[in-house]
């Protein structure tokens, strides 16, 4: 798969693959409690992989990339080993860090560049968006894990069982639908929801303004 990955098509994997993992944490909820952790563990260990493949072209920040998921990968060994629920919000924090640095090196690739705009660029802007959504999904579990009942319908459980709910929460906010059937409960969580409303409203307006000033550039060239 390595050779497959170039930077004409880095992003059509990513994509594909943080779509995989969305999909995978809903299907995955019939699975018994204890062997569920696992199996999403497992999905979000090939998730980092495909990331790794995709940004290795970005040296800076692949080296940085590699370190958290080494890290990662050592909490989930340890958290297996010895029962420290306080773990859990270790993983989740590193995993945060993961999936901010893999957006953060996208955003320096196709956003104001000044490079055409092809498919691979598109396709990178959804990356980012689902990035986005991925993100506050985690900061949400962390919350969930560190503050009691923070949110209206939703239960403290182990965060696999939760992950589910929690990104369809997320991308509902980030969309701006609000259905409600979950609502923030304190006054921190709120803030934390609010902030990633009025980001998807104003990441679609930055992707729109990069894409037509690449096209414009281009055009004049």
């Amino acid at each position: 798969m390595e050779q497959k990955i170039n930077q004409e098509n880095n992003f059509f994997y990513l994509t594909t693959a943080l779509i995989l993992l969305l999909m995978s944490s809903s299907l995955v909820q019939t699975i018994s409690g204890g062997l569920l952790a696992f199996v999403l563990q497992g999905f979000t260990a090939l998730t980092f992989i495909i990331c790794l493949m995709s940004l290795r072209f970005d040296k800076g920040w692949y080296r940085l990339l590699i370190t958290l998921a080494c890290c990662w990968l050592t909490a989930i060994l340890i958290r297996n080993l010895v029962d420290v629920k306080q773990l859990d919000a270790v993983m989740l924090a590193l995993m945060f860090a993961f999936f901010f640095s893999t957006f953060k090196s996208i955003t320096r690739q196709i956003l104001f560049t000044g490079n055409r705009v092809d498919s691979n660029k598109i396709i990178g802007s959804v990356a980012l968006f689902l990035l986005l959504g991925l993100m506050w999904t985690i900061g949400y579990l962390i919350i969930l894990e560190l503050v009691p009942e923070p949110f209206n319908g939703m239960t403290s459980k182990p965060w696999g069982e939760n992950f589910s709910r929690m990104a369809y929460f997320s991308f509902v906010t980030l969309t701006t639908l609000g259905y409600g059937d979950i609502s923030p409960a304190s006054p921190f969580s709120q803030v934390i929801v609010y902030m990633e409303a009025i980001t998807g409203v104003f990441y679609m307006a930055i992707v729109v303004a990069s894409l037509v000033s690449s096209s414009q550039n281009n055009h004049k060239k």
